[in-house]
C-alpha cells in the first residue's frame, strides 16, 4: 500500500539562495521546509527556533518571517534519505561542487522512496545557475542509483532560473543572528513546466515556461552578463568604489553596461525569435539595471564580479555569448571588451582578500591573454585567431592606461 506522502520540501542547501528564496517560497506557500545542509550550527539553530527572517532591502527595509522549518544535517545519511523517501518535493541550491556531493545521497534517497513509496514519482526542482542542469543531474543519478531504476518514469528533473539577487552580508551582520539572510524583493522562480511529474505546486511565485532552455540563457547571457560587465567596467572605471550602484551612477559606465546586455539581447533574439522581443528584453535589462543599483541592497563589485575562472568559463555569462554569437554569426565585439576587462579585475573583500581561484586565476594571466582565453574561455587558438587579436589590442589598451 502507498504511504501518502508528507505536505514537505526536502532542500539541499541551506545557504542565502535557499533560505531567502526557495524556502521561502514553500514555507509561505503552505509547506513543511526540511534544509539539509553541511554547516551543523546552522543545522542546530533551525531546529531550535524553527523559524528565520528573511530581510528585504529596498525604499523600504521589510522583514518576512519564515516558519515550519527544520533541518537535517547532511552527514546523517539515514534521516537523509527517509527525508527524501517521505517528501512531497525536494529541491538543491548548493552550487556545482555540492551538487556533486549530494548526489549520492539523493540516489539512496530515490531507491528507499521506490521501495517503500511505489509508483509515486519525485519532483526535483535544481535551484543552480547551471545550464543542462537536467541533464547534469540525470547522468549523475544514473551512475548512483541500482541498474534498471526507472528514473525517467518516477522523478521530474526541474531546471530553473534563478534571478533573485542575494549579497554577501557583513560579518556583523552574520554574527547578529546566524539565520537571517538579506534580499531584494524580486521574488519569481522560473521553472521547467514540462520536466513535473507530479502537478506543479500551486505556489505565489512559482513562474513554470514551456522552453526552458531559452529562459536559463536570458538569466545568463542578460542578468549574470549585465552583473559582470558592471563589475568589470566599473571597477577599472573607479578601483575605489565598493558597491555596484556608485559605478551606475557613471551615466557614461551605465551606458556602456547597457549596450553590452543590448548586444547580448540580439544574440538571443536571433537564437530564440519565438520566445522573445526586443521590447521584452529591453524593458527587462532596464529593469535590471534598476534592481543593480538598489542602494540598500548593498551589493558589491567583489561579490558580482570575483571566482573569474567560472565567471569567464567557456560556457559561462561572458565567453558563452561569445561563442553563441559566433555561431550565429552576430557581433560580439562590447561582450569581449567587458571579457578582457574582467582579466583586470582586482576587487577584494571588506577585508582585503582575494578568492583562492582568482590568484590562480591571475597568475595564469600572467603568462599573457592568450593562454586565459584558450585555457579558461575555451577559444582556440587558430581557430579563433582573429578574435584573439583582438583581444591582444584591447588587452594591451588597459595595460597602459
Amino acid at each position: 500500500m502507498i504511504r501518502d506522502i508528507l505536505p514537505k520540501l526536502v532542500l539541499f542547501g541551506a545557504g542565502k539562495i535557499g533560505r531567502s528564496f526557495i524556502g521561502q517560497l514553500f514555507s509561505l506557500g503552505g509547506y513543511e521546509v526540511v534544509f539539509i545542509d553541511v554547516f551543523q550550527t546552522v543545522i542546530d539553530e533551525l531546529n531550535l527556533r524553527g523559524k528565520y527572517n528573511v530581510v528585504i532591502k529596498g525604499d523600504k527595509e521589510s522583514v518576512i518571517n519564515i516558519k515550519n522549518v527544520r533541518g537535517v544535517y547532511s552527514g546523517d545519511v539515514v534521516k537523509v534519505i527517509e527525508e527524501i523517501a517521505t517528501a512531497r518535493i525536494v529541491a538543491v541550491s548548493v552550487g556545482l561542487n555540492g551538487l556533486k556531493a549530494v548526489i549520492p545521497l539523493i540516489a539512496k534517497g530515490l531507491t528507499k522512496r521506490y521501495e517503500t513509496v511505489g509508483a509515486a514519482p519525485l519532483d526535483i526542482i535544481i535551484a543552480e545557475n547551471l545550464r543542462n542542469a537536467a541533464e547534469f543531474m540525470s547522468d549523475a543519478l544514473r551512475d548512483n542509483l541500482p541498474l534498471g531504476f526507472p528514473l525517467d518514469d518516477r522523478v521530474g528533473l526541474i531546471e530553473t532560473s534563478i534571478g533573485k539577487m542575494v549579497p554577501i552580508m557583513l560579518k556583523k551582520d552574520m554574527e547578529a543572528d546566524i539565520l537571517q539572510v538579506f534580499a531584494e524583493h524580486y521574488n519569481t522562480l522560473i521553472l521547467d513546466k514540462l520536466a513535473f511529474k507530479n502537478p506543479i505546486p500551486e505556489i505565489e511565485g512559482l513562474a513554470p515556461k514551456e522552453n526552458m532552455k531559452a529562459w536559463v540563457d536570458r538569466k545568463l547571457f542578460i542578468h549574470n552578463l549585465g552583473h559582470a560587465t558592471t563589475a568589470y567596467l566599473g571597477y577599472l572605471a573607479h578601483p575605489t568604489a565598493t558597491f555596484l550602484y556608485e559605478v551606475l551612477s557613471d551615466s557614461q559606465l551605465k551606458d556602456k553596461v547597457r549596450q553590452t546586455m543590448l548586444q547580448a539581447a540580439d544574440i538571443l533574439l536571433e537564437k530564440y525569435p519565438d520566445e522573445f522581443t526586443l521590447e521584452s528584453l529591453t524593458s527587462h535589462i532596464d529593469d535590471l539595471l534598476s534592481r543593480f543599483q538598489n542602494k540598500s541592497l548593498g551589493d558589491t563589485l567583489f561579490r558580482v564580479g570575483c571566482d573569474l575562472p567560472r565567471k569567464l568559463g567557456a560556457e559561462d555569462r561572458i565567453a558563452g555569448a561569445i561563442h553563441l554569437a559566433k555561431a550565429l554569426n552576430l557581433p560580439f565585439n562590447l561582450i569581449l571588451s567587458a571579457l578582457i576587462c574582467g582579466c583586470h579585475f582586482r576587487a577584494t573583500d571588506e577585508e582585503g582578500n582575494l578568492l583562492p581561484s582568482d590568484r590562480e586565476f591571475f597568475l595564469l594571466y600572467e603568462k599573457g591573454i592568450t593562454a586565459v582565453l584558450t585555457t579558461i574561455c575555451g577559444f582556440d587558438e587558430v581557430e579563433d585567431s582573429v578574435l584573439i587579436a583582438a583581444a591582444t589590442v584591447l588587452d594591451k589598451t588597459l595595460k597602459v592606461m
